[in-house]
């Protein structure tokens, strides 16, 4: 796994190859810059305290300083545009395999959205991290040199501290890894909390739970303050420590240089310039927290590699064959939803798929439409397996609508037509088969009118949904309890829209109402994941058990 995410930071880093060497190139310019600054610096002042003029050395040392600002402006919009692209990279990867998962994902929304958000910026920073680690390595690794050539007894004392910079670095690293993953994980895990809570806040203040809900969104908070601390006190560790082994170091080179001067090796200017060559080579001490991001860039790689390591089946290349829309379950079995389900839905009829809550009426319906693909079995459309089909013609066949739908678009009407070419005729239509045109048009901007600005109760929108499935003008339509919040009244006017509008449909309706069910051709009656029986409503009506289907949902 961090073989993995180590190789997506190598690729996140490459992405942008004009803009790193740009970057690149301002980093050495700085490096060159700042590593002549000291000895700039001396010649000025020795050039000042000879009383010679001094003009061209001040003049150089100006140049110099302008070069080192001009640089590090440089580089921090070219910091900033990389990061940028890399994060979108970044979130457009992860986003796509999130969709392909789909179903199969067993990612938590809330986590999915840590991941998107916190990590993909983490890891997007690590082209300019690098960049920087390495120009600081040169200014450290030439500040030593530079002082060897004024006076290797000097470089001799810096060196003395080497040691005890890399067991510093080394602590730090050692205590940070650890805190910093733990830390992204239990924030991913509040941020999944978090969006549930959000999601139920209707059915939490009914409830009268808030307080309950509240410590459950907020259990995980000790173990990300103690991840958090841990990783403020490796922090502070390493900040107190390295700000006393500075001055120690430049105290100590201040001495040998003091001793350089008495015996003539030295001038006062390189004395200046000897502490400005130890304050460069210390910089790869001071700049430890740059070690910290980079820790975290490969945890937060390995927590999206998480993700993108997750397997996706291959789409499908067949085409879909001229069919009236039979659907077919052999030996199906989803693993705690439903077991060696066998299942023919004849083509051109209303099926109804009834049973207790947690039966797998949800699952069967996501198999028959594709949604799902089963551990185990195979599902077919008019003979041929939904798994190899092409998607997109799966897509244009099938339609779904759902108890809860997630209405996309900027206006109400691009939200009906969202994923097919419906034009507005058929929008309106489609509007009109699902009881929701008078609704719309009363709007003050009809079709026209933002999303955002259109309340909807329960049932409007799950009419709304109905109308996107009947849009496509499908081949199969499958409502997974799309009509749970409209009056039986309602459904009925619906049923009989549809079946005007789409004539000769196969429907597959998920119901816990005895009247929805009474209307189908066939009912599949569903328990515990397998299939107890088909018939007709009026023939499965005989069995106690059956009634005791609706009368519980009714409860």
């Amino acid at each position: 796994m961090a073989g993995s995410a180590d190789r997506l930071l190598v690729t996140v880093t490459l992405l942008d190859r004009p803009r790193l060497i740009a970057l690149i190139l301002s980093a050495l310019a700085g490096t060159a810059s700042g590593l002549l600054l000291p000895g700039a610096l001396a010649a000025a002042v020795d050039a000042v305290v000879a009383g010679r003029p001094s003009l061209p050395e001040v003049s150089w040392l100006i140049v110099l300083g302008v070069t080192e600002i001009a640089v590090g402006l440089i580089g921090g919009i070219l910091t900033a545009r990389m990061t940028a692209a890399a994060t979108a990279w970044l979130r457009r990867k992860l986003a796509d395999r999130h969709l392909a998962l789909g179903t199969r994902s067993t990612f938590a929304d809330g986590d999915a959205i840590s991941r998107l958000t916190g990590d993909c910026t983490g890891a997007g920073m690590v082209a300019s991290v690098v960049v920087q680690l390495g120009s600081t390595t040169l200014i450290s690794g030439g500040a030593v040199v530079l002082l060897a050539l004024m006076d290797w007894r000097l470089a001799l004392v810096f060196l003395g501290s080497i040691p005890f910079g890399l067991m510093l670095a080394r602590t730090h690293l050692k205590h940070t890894a650890d805190d910093v993953l733990t830390y992204q994980e239990v924030s991913g895990e509040l941020a999944a909390r978090m969006v549930d809570a959000v999601t139920g806040l209707r059915t939490i203040a009914a409830s009268g739970t808030a307080d309950r809900e509240a410590e459950r969104v907020l259990r995980p908070l000790p173990k990300l303050s103690l991840a958090g601390r841990g990783m403020w006190r490796t922090q502070a560790r390493m900040v107190w420590r390295s700000g006393l082994l500075l001055p120690a170091v430049e105290l100590a080179v201040l001495a040998a240089a003091g001793f350089g001067v008495l015996e003539g090796r030295l001038t006062v200017g390189q004395v200046l310039a000897a502490l400005g060559y130890v304050a460069l080579g210390m910089g790869l001490i001071t700049q430890i927290p740059l070690l910290t991001t980079l820790s975290r860039a490969r945890s937060c790689a390995r927590r999206i590699n998480e993700v993108l390591d997750s397997p996706v089946p291959e789409p499908g290349d067949l085409g879909v064959v001229p069919g009236r829309g039979a659907l077919e379950l052999r030996g199906v079995t989803v693993e705690g939803a439903l077991r060696d389900v066998d299942l023919l839905v004849p083509g051109g009829r209303f099926t109804a798929i009834v049973g207790r809550s947690g039966s797998g009426k949800s699952a069967l319906v996501s198999v028959l439409g594709g949604l799902l693909t089963p551990d185990q079995g195979a599902a077919l459309l008019d003979g041929r397996p939904l798994d190899r089909l092409r998607p997109n013609e799966l897509r244009a066949v099938v339609g779904f609508a759902f108890e809860r739908p997630a209405l996309l678009g900027a206006t109400i009407g691009d939200a009906v037509g969202y994923g097919s070419w419906a034009g507005d005729a058929a929008v309106r239509a489609a509007c009109r088969s699902a009881q929701v045109d008078d609704l719309i048009v009363r709007l003050p901007d009809g079709y026209r009118t933002p999303l955002s600005e259109t309340p909807l109760s329960g049932g409007e929108a799950q009419r709304i949904g109905l109308a996107r499935a009947i849009a496509h003008a499908p081949r199969v339509l499958i409502l997974d309890d799309a009509t749970a919040s409209l009056d039986t009244v309602t459904e009925a006017a619906v049923e009989e829209a549809i079946e005007r509008t789409l004539p000769g449909r196969t429907r597959v309706v998920v119901t816990h109402r005895a009247a929805t069910a009474s209307r189908a051709d066939t009912v599949v009656w569903l328990e515990d994941g397998r299939v107890r029986a088909v018939g007709t409503h009026d023939g499965l009506w005989r069995d106690p058990a059956y009634q005791a289907v609706f009368t519980e949902g009714a409860q």
